[in-house]
């Protein structure tokens, strides 16, 4: 029988109720008995007591074989965390001023990122007396929301935002892919002029710095 000392559920001696409406291993409707007696006739054929509706009046067990029960659930689980949709917020970084072949470079990834159903994260990086050109940066930060517009349809989902001497704009696929946990294994890179820094964007959505690789 099951180990009782580390299940999620009340199983066998745990279940000290008096009482309990029995349910067979087939679905056998057997009525209420006392707790001793459903314990007696689950260890007669082999099986634990299993306490499934603790809230009913008496409580519901149901006689099988919790390890197997807990194995198929496990299962279950697991099938379902691999059909799960997963979301990344992938970050593209210029500067107010940048040349036009990294600049296209980087749009291009960009769109490729959206294309595969993750979010964008696009900063712009202040350093010095450049904060004092920010309408640079706004002017930046238009163009690559524009030029992304071009290929693919997308939702923007935070207007664009000082935060410090970034500015920061997120942009989502209108059409949103559908991309599993396993297909999400492949090695993505964020781009950046300077060295990569962590996302540190407050969103739901599951982030990606750890899968990063040097292009």
């Amino acid at each position: 029988m099951a180990n009782e000392r580390a299940q999620d559920r009340r199983i066998n001696f745990m279940i000290r109720v008096p009482e309990v409406r029995l349910i067979g291993p087939e679905g056998e409707q057997y009525g209420i008995l006392g707790t001793s007696a459903a314990l007696a006739r689950a260890q007669e054929m082999g099986y634990d007591l299993v306490e499934i509706s603790p809230n009913a009046q008496p409580p519901v067990c149901k006689i099988m074989d919790y390890g197997k029960f807990r194995f198929e659930e496990e299962k279950r689980m697991k099938d379902s965390r691999k059909k799960q949709k997963i979301i990344r917020v992938k970050e593209i970084k210029f500067r107010p001023i940048t040349d036009d072949h990294d600049f296209e470079y980087k749009i291009r990834n960009g769109v490729k990122f959206l294309e595969r159903g993750d979010k964008l994260k696009i900063t712009i990086r202040f350093r010095g007396r450049e904060m004092t050109h920010q309408d640079l940066g706004q002017r930046v930060i238009n163009r690559v929301r524009e030029l992304i517009q071009q290929s693919i349809a997308i939702i923007e989902e935070r207007k664009p935002m000082f935060e410090g001497r970034n500015l920061i704009m997120i942009l989502a696929p209108a059409k949103r892919v559908v991309r599993s946990a396993n297909s999400a294994a492949h090695a993505d890179e964020d781009f950046d002029d300077d060295e990569d820094e962590d996302l540190d964007e407050p969103l739901d959505e599951e982030d990606d710095d750890d899968d990063e690789e040097n292009s």
